[in-house]
This record gives structure tokens, sequence and C-alpha cells, in this order.
């Protein structure tokens, strides 16, 4: 058995990985204990990343069309339509659509190759969804795009703010040390500002549950309310700042009264976090896409970025403004150009910028101004006027607001080339080229989190099938258009110093983004690196430029923004507000999570999420079908009851896509209303309506295969070891008789056939027999709850032992007893034991963890553990 240290590739912590490996075969992942994102802590997802590494789904070879091809013969396609694309239409008819997926090293090449060498800045990224409105809101402050707080700053804080973040779930390892540093610090005191009460508020002193899209409001008030009590740093913000009266003084004169009003908050929660951040000197604002993915989401990062300038609370231990990025290298793609208005190494479209950057790469036709963000990326693409498209490592056609329009834009462009892992994406559908992409685990790279720290991510196992890593197959298309001396590439190091080398090129100081001094390393320090964080410059200065208030403005101070706040749009009243967001246990669209069986359990099937008064007034209960709509589109969902929901008010998660759900795009519903600044679109808030969708009779199919019920109202999807389950819903057009004859009669194979017909209530079982394996599980039933749990059906894939035919079929299995919905996924542990365990005395989660080892690993199943010890306190109370 051998190790390997690598990272992880889910979320902007960029935890260490130790991997271990038997020959091939990557058998077991573990927290690395030295790395410093994780110390030893994983999540879930991370945790069973080795559960990943499976052949189902892959793209294994060139595909163009329905027919394989060479990997010679598809790079010749696609320097052939470049070329043919620039010479008719210009190189501003060439785009590239990448992603925070993707390592350092590749977003260099592709970004490299567009704008110095193609000559388009039509390059952006998935990234720009999640964390553009907080480049834009740090350059428009600090004149770059620096992130001034670390990890153990939201350890060391006195007050932590956590604004628009569900950390619990999203950022579940920085949630723990949070957790954990409240414990050790029993002065700490916590704020989370969400319209929804999330998993987070577990370890909250407040919770302001304000109304959507109303942040800039609370933050200009507490600039107003700072000032009026006398808490401002004068003396900092007279040495190191600009524009403090004459802009966003004068722009925050939101008065006390008015912030209530706007925010929906109550005088006393809103003096209460006033009087806290007025006293507590160590804070830290902690901030997310609840803030990002606005249409004023610059404004409301710059009126958080204002209130820590104008206490002086900022480059010091425990303080600072730290926006927290939602994927692995979001951060590396901002560093070499990944964004649309970036040129690499932190450098813009300024004529100094771009020379320096034409004069290192001996660009022969650098673009000379930004290219299209993404959104409009598309919409060009849908007029037509992008004629070639290059999609990496990311699923738009899921991610992107408006997809019938970005699908539009998929079908028009001339020519579509995606490279990427996974076969059958929904974006992938749209491929003319398919270009199979190494995973996780395959490729050599760096990645950068969220708080500058550098590391390496390493190959564990040989490329599946065809697959090549990303930089190689855009170096591969450069030297088939002409350029391959500029590309002279064999390894990723040789781009990872050339990038490093970038970054100190006539820099002096004047340019935050310096790791010159890693411009030298040897092929074995390369393999060998620890992980660093930037600048690390080779000349001696400020390893942090901001603890000393040397900003990269024209005038070396950070400057104060002028922020006038605004509401989204309000809602009429036959409509409710829909906010969206990510599920504990699942990643983006599922593409990598979707393949673990136990990372679906927690939130099997696609519902959303309603508070009980809107529910009831709509005639909707909890499992009801509904329909979700507006103008954009429509989703079908399951109704899953949250008391905690304010009313008028809807959740729904982001993940789900064609592959697992008949109707659960979300980003359908979201227009493509974007910040005017960052170009981020405003994907948590939308008006829909929702109604109930009729149903005739509910059914639960397990199978060996993915069917996905194409002809029902509504069916769900979840991968079980062995097999699909699939959950659906006959609208009442359709007898169960007919659906079966037309969709599932055919799936049965030869073996014996067991089955339970009650035609009255629509109750029909059959179970079809392989031997002793059950090759074929369907239930119907005009009630939900009248069918078998999904644990249950799901076990049927795996059947290991003798078959009690009548027991299945009455829904039963012998010996075994429920353990209820999934609760603690780590150690799989259900609801039902839960309860069971604190009745019997277990009334802590280290009782629990104890008891059950639920808890114990990653957390995040702790503030659900917390709630139902609270729920079985009051009714032994009551």
């Amino acid at each position: 058995m051998s190790i390997c240290k690598t990272t992880c590739p889910y979320c902007g912590v960029g935890c260490g990985v130790i991997a271990e490996r038997d020959g091939r075969e990557i058998i077991r992942v573990r927290g690395d204990e030295n790395h410093p994102a994780n110390y030893g802590r994983l999540c879930v997802k991370g945790s069973t990343l080795a559960e990943t590494i499976v052949p189902d789904g892959r793209l294994l070879q060139p595909t163009l069309g329905s027919e394989q091809i060479g990997w010679d013969s598809a790079l010749d396609l696609i320097s052939q339509k470049i070329t043919h694309v620039r010479d008719e239409y210009g190189p501003d008819a060439i785009a590239f659509y990448l992603s925070g997926q993707l390592l350092t090293e590749d977003y260099y090449v592709a970004n490299k190759l567009m704008k110095g060498f193609i000559g388009s800045a039509n390059v952006d990224t998935n990234s720009r969804l999640c964390m553009a409105s907080a480049v834009a809101g740090y350059k428009r402050a600090f004149g770059a795009d620096y992130v001034p707080c670390s990890y153990e700053d939201l350890e060391t804080c006195d007050l932590l703010v956590m604004v628009g973040s569900n950390a619990a779930w999203t950022h579940p390892v920085l949630y723990q040390r949070i957790a954990e540093s409240k414990k050790q610090n029993p002065q700490k005191r916590i704020v989370v500002i969400d319209p929804r009460r999330t998993a987070s508020c577990d370890i909250a002193d407040l919770h302001l549950q304000i109304a959507p899209g109303s942040d800039g409001f609370l933050f200009n008030g507490l600039l107003h309310h700072l000032a009026e009590t006398q808490h401002l740093n004068k003396s900092y913000i007279q040495a190191n700042t600009m524009g403090f009266t004459d802009a966003a003084l004068t722009a925050a004169e939101h008065d006390f009264g008015e912030v209530c009003r706007k925010t929906g908050l109550q005088p006393v929660q809103l003096n209460t976090f006033y009087e806290l951040f007025s006293v507590k000197e160590k804070t830290i604002t902690f901030y997310s896409q609840g803030i990002n993915q606005s249409a004023t989401g610059t404004d409301k990062c710059n009126a958080i970025i204002n209130c820590h300038l104008a206490t002086g609370r900022i480059g010091k231990p425990g303080m600072g403004p730290f926006s927290i990025t939602g994927q692995p290298n979001a951060m590396g793609g901002r560093e070499v150009g990944g964004l649309a208005n970036q040129l690499a190494a932190h450098m813009d479209f300024k004529p100094q910028h771009i020379d320096i950057v034409q004069r290192f790469w001996r660009a022969p036709s650098m673009a000379q101004s930004a290219g299209l963000k993404a959104v409009d990326l598309f919409e060009a693409a849908a007029d037509g006027a992008i004629r070639f498209l290059w999609v990496m490592a990311t699923n738009p056609a899921v991610s992107l607001p408006d997809t019938a329009m970005v699908r539009r834009a998929l079908e028009r462009c001339d020519f579509v080339v995606v490279s990427d892992c996974v076969a059958g994406t929904d974006t992938a559908k749209y491929a003319d080229l398919l270009l199979p992409a190494a995973g996780w685990g395959e490729k050599e790279g760096t990645v950068t989190n969220s708080e500058r720290c550098i590391s390496r991510q390493r190959a564990l196992v040989s490329c599946a099938g065809e697959a090549r890593p990303d930089w190689k197959i855009v170096t591969d298309v450069a030297h088939r258009l002409g350029f391959r001396e500029a590309f002279d590439y064999s390894h990723p190091r040789d781009i990872f110093v050339e990038h490093a080398r970038l970054s100190g090129f006539e820099n002096a100081g004047s340019r935050d983004f310096d790791i010159s001094a890693l411009g030298d390393l040897t092929a074995l320090e390369y393999d060998d690196l620890s992980p660093v964080y930037w600048p690390l410059p080779k000349e001696t200065r400020p390893q942090d430029p901001v603890q000393v208030g040397a900003f990269f403005t024209a005038s070396g101070r950070a400057n104060f923004v002028s922020v006038s706040p605004a509401l989204p749009e309000a809602s009429v009243e036959t409509e409710l507000v829909l906010n969206t967001g990510r599920l504990r246990d699942q990643w983006h669209t599922m593409t990598r999570t979707g393949l673990v069986p136990k990372l679906m359990r927690h939130r099997q099937f696609f519902d959303v999420s309603l508070n009980p008064e809107d529910a009831r007034s709509r005639g909707l209960s909890d499992g009801d079908l509904v329909e979700v709509s507006n103008s954009q589109g429509r989703v079908t969902a399951l109704v899953r009851i949250e008391d905690d929901l304010p009313p008028g008010q809807m959740f729904s998660p982001i993940h789900w896509n064609d592959d697992f759900a008949s109707s659960a795009c979300v980003s359908e519903l979201m227009a493509t209303d974007t910040d005017p600044i960052s170009g981020q679109p405003q994907s948590k808030y939308a008006r829909v309506l929702a109604k109930p969708r009729p149903v005739s009779c509910w059914g639960m199919v397990v199978t060996p295969d993915r069917n996905l019920l194409i002809g029902s109202a509504f069916w769900s999807r979840i991968p079980v070891s062995g097999g699909s389950l699939t959950l659906f819903a006959l609208g009442t057009n359709t007898s169960p008789e007919q659906f079966f004859e037309e969709h599932l009669g055919r799936s049965l194979s030869a073996g014996r056939v067991c089955e339970y017909r009650d035609t009255a209530n629509s109750d029909y079982r059959l179970v079809a027999l392989d031997g002793k394996r059950v090759s074929f599980a369907l239930f119907l039933h005009a009630s939900l709850r009248r069918l078998p749990s999904s644990d249950w059906m799901a076990a049927l894939a795996n059947n290991q032992g003798e078959l009690d035919t009548s027991a299945m079929l009455a829904g039963r299995e012998q010996g075994k007893v429920d353990p209820g919905k999934l609760i603690c996924t780590c150690e799989e542990v259900g609801e039902l034991q839960i309860m069971t365990a604190i009745s019997e005395g277990a009334t802590s989660v280290e009782a629990l963890g104890a008891k059950l080892r639920c808890g114990t690993q990653c957390g995040s199943c702790v503030p659900e553990l917390k709630c139902l010890l609270q729920l079985a306190k009051r009714d032994r109370v009551a």
C-alpha cells in the first residue's frame, strides 16, 4: 500500500487529502493532518472521494456526434474550426467557458491561448456565478483582488458575522473549526444574517432573518450607526483611506427606523447587532453567495468593506471582510485571468498591463479590451455572434440562469466543444465534439483556496480510457494553430513556473499577486511543493501589504465606495420569493456526488421547501407534488414543509438536472438579471407561482439500470448499490395499468415474477426474480405514504440472502429495523435510530456519538442531532 498527498476537488476550503492506494486502485481517503486548511478534517463529500473514481458515466474517448474518433482527428478538427471562424468572422466570434474545477495550469494555458494568440478576451468561467461580485468589491476598495483574511482569523476573532453563508453545509470543515473556537472562547459571539434559518444558526448567538436582498441597507445602516455613536477609527480613516465623508458616509445615512423597515428586523435585533459590531474590535465578516449572487452584489460587498475600513478592522489578526469562494480553484482562476475582464497575474485591460502581458508572452494577437462575461457570452451565442464555443469542466445548461436561453445558445452555435470527464451532462448533449478530460485523482497541478493558499493536486491513478489533462488538450490545439514555441510545455511544472515568473515581471510591488519566488522551481521541487501562501515575491517587501496599509490604488489608500442599496422587485400577493442554495451532501450538478449512493440519502428526491402557511393557502401538504413556475420556466417537485422558512418565501436546492429528475433545473426560473459591475447573475431571487399538480398514483421502482420513466408527470432518481431507485408520480390522465404497459413492461427480464394487485386503491406490487437476485421491483399506490421506504426498496437491489417473496410484496424486510431518514451520512445513522437512543438515555450530542458514532466524523449532522434532542426534550415536557 502507498499513500499520496493531494487536495479535495470540491469547495473553496481546499482541504488536504491523503489517498491510500493499493496498486492502481484508490482504496481510501482521509484528511491530511498537516494541511493548514483542515488539519485532518474532511466533510462527508471529501471522505467519499474514492467512491467517485468509477467507470460509471465516464467519457473515455473523443466523440464527434455519435461517432468515436481518435485524438489526432479531434484536435485537427478543433484547430480547423477555430481558424475558419477567426478568418471568417473575427476572433470575437470564438469563446471559451471555463471552470473553477480546472487546475491553475489548465486555466493559464486556456487564457494565454485565447487572450494572447487567438486575440479575443471572450474567456469566462463559472466562477462568475459565485464570486465575481466579491472580486469587484475588493478591487474597488483595495485596487486589487486581495482577500485580507485567513482561516485562522475565523478562529481568533471575537465577533464572527456570517452573511449569506450556510457554512455548516457549504464549507463544513471551516464551520467545524469555527464551532470549536467558540467552545474555546466563551466571549466569542456569532451572528448569522440569512433570510432562512439554516444549519449554521446552530452556533449563532443572534440570527437576523432579514428580508431577501436587504443586506445593503443593513450595512449602510451599520456605517451610519458607527458614525453616530462615535465608534469610528478616525486615525485609520485619515491615514489609510479615501472618500469617507464625501461618498460612503453620505450615502449611508439611513436612519435606524428606515433600516428596520427595509430589512424587516425588529429594533431590538438590529440594535443588538449594531452594538456587538461597535464594541467587538476583533471582527470578521464572512460572506458568500447570499451576498454575491445578487443584481447589487458588488455594492453589498463594498457596504461590508466600508464598515471594516471605518473601524480599522482590516489587516490585523481576527479582523477583516472575508469572502469565501464556492469552488476549489476559483482563486487560481482569478490569478491567471480566468474572468473575461481580467488579464493574467491580477492584471487588467489597462494599456500598461496589456503591454506587460503581451511582451512577456510574446503574443502576436493580444486582446485589447475585456471580453463577454458569462451571461453576455451565452446571449451572444444565442444571437449568433459566437460561432465557436469550447466549454471545459462545467455544466452551463444547468448552472446558468435562463437555461432555455443557454440551451438555445448551445443549439445555435456553429460548433460546440465540451471537455469533461462525464459523458452524459446536460451540456454534453449539445456538443458537436466531446473530449474526455482527466478527472480528480488523474491529473497534476495546483489550486488556490479561499485564504490564498496554493496547494498541489496530484495524480493518484492513470487516466481512464483515453482521457487527457485539460492543459495538454489546449496545448496540442495551440501547436496545431502554429503556436508551438509559445506553448512548449511537457509537464504542468513548466506552466506553473511561467505563471509565477509573469506574476513578478515588472512588478516591484505595484501589483498584489506575486509568486515570483516560485518561478525557478525544479521538477522535483514542484512535485514536493507544500502548501504555501501568496504573495511570495523574490524581493524583500511586506508579505501582506494590507497589514501595513499599503493598497494597490493610485493613491496607495483604500477607497470607501458610495453604496446606494436597492431591494429586488417585490412579489405580488399571489407570488412567492424563491431562494436557492446547496445541500449538505451534494456538489454543483451532482456529476460526481450523484455517483455515491450514501450521499444521496440525506435529501433523496427533488423537493422544494415551503412555509406551512403558504402551503395550506395553496392546498399543499408535505410530500405533495407542486408545480413552481414563472415567465422563465417551470419545475415540478415534492413539497417539503419547513416551519422556519418565513411566509412568502420558498427554497430550492440547485443540484438536480435532467439525469436525476424530470423537471428540476431551478435555473430555468432565474432571469438573466446581473450586477452591472461584476456581471454576476442574481441566482438567489425569483418571483414564482406554486400550485398543486394532481396525481392519480405514486410509484417507486428499483432497477439495475437508470430507468428514467419519461412518461410520468414527475420522477426523481437516486443511485443505490446494485442499481437505481426512482420515485415517480402519474398524472390524472394516465392509469397505472397503461403506464406500466407503456413504460415498465419492457424492463422485465425472464425469470420468476411475483405480483399483487388491488385495482380499487391503485395498489400494484411486482417483484421480478433472477435466481436469488431481484432484477426489478415496482410498487404503485394512490397514496405516497403507502409506498415502502426508500431504504427498504434500495436494499432489494443488493439483496444477498434468501428471498421471501411474500414479505417483499408486503413491503417488509425480515429481521431488520428501519433506521429512518438518514441524518449522519458518514456513519449511516438514521433518525429512528437516533430517537431510540435518545429515549434510552442519550441526551447530548456527545452521548449520541458514543452510542451510534453519529456526529463524530465531519460534524455536518450535529445541527440536526441538536434539533432532534430539542424535539425529544419538548415532547417529554409536554
